[in-house]
């Protein structure tokens, strides 16, 4: 009974959430469809944060999106081991670089007046699940080696019969806790999206990733001498 709870109940649950909460807010205020930069307030941890944490994440989500999109695929990339052992090594990289992003946004938010004064507690829901999804995908990458492959034949055959609405729980039933625990936190991030800051990442055009740097000038008027 738990495992129809957790692994069909609560994914069809958790999307629909994101659904209609997505179509809510975007009727009730789509002008709130903003990441709401803190720039002004401070710059410099911001830069690094968002360096590491975006282009960390960003490496790390891309083999979860083409093993499930594109699994055929996929599983050519990950058959040569020489291919599979690089693709560890630059998932280790990115987890730890979104990590240590995500972190320093974390501390920028708890140790400056100004930018904790416009943190909602929305903000810091969405940033502790965020956290503890990198570490438990971590945790997971580390201690249960080959995630690239066996991911494949676990997680995909599941997600695609829950896409066919024909759910099949047996492929990640016998996971142990703390990979069912991953699985299951990528789908609070996403009953999450809607209500947080993610939601700018669905705006078009997506160009955030390439836009050139926010110039801030301050206005202040000249004393004239005299």
């Amino acid at each position: 009974m738990s495992d129809v709870l957790f692994f069909v109940v609560w994914p069809y649950f958790a999307l629909v959430f994101a659904v209609l909460g997505s179509i809510y807010r975007y009727y009730r205020d789509r002008f709130s469809y903003s990441s709401f930069s803190a720039q002004v307030l401070e710059n410099r941890l911001l830069f690094w944060g968002n360096i590491l944490w975006h282009y960390g994440v960003i490496v790390v989500l891309i083999p979860h999106v083409v093993g499930f999109v594109l699994p055929e695929l996929w599983a050519f990339l990950v058959a040569d081991p020489i291919r599979l052992y690089v693709m560890e090594v630059f998932g280790y990289i990115a987890a730890v670089s979104a990590i240590i992003g995500l972190t320093i946004l974390i501390l920028r938010r708890t140790t400056n007046e100004r930018v904790r004064a416009v943190t909602t507690v929305m903000d810091w829901v969405v940033v502790a699940a965020l956290w503890v999804q990198l570490i438990l995908g971590f945790w997971v990458a580390l201690f249960y080696r080959w995630g690239s492959d066996w991911y494949l034949h676990t997680a995909v055959p599941w997600l695609v019969s829950l896409v066919k609405f024909s759910p099949n729980t047996q492929s990640v039933t016998a996971l142990p806790w703390v990979v069912k625990l991953h699985m299951l936190g990528g789908f609070l991030v996403i009953a999450l999206f809607p209500f947080t800051r993610l939601v700018h990442v669905v705006t078009f055009p997506v160009t955030y990733l390439w836009r050139p740097y926010q110039v801030v000038i301050w206005n202040q008027r000249v004393r004239r001498p005299g």
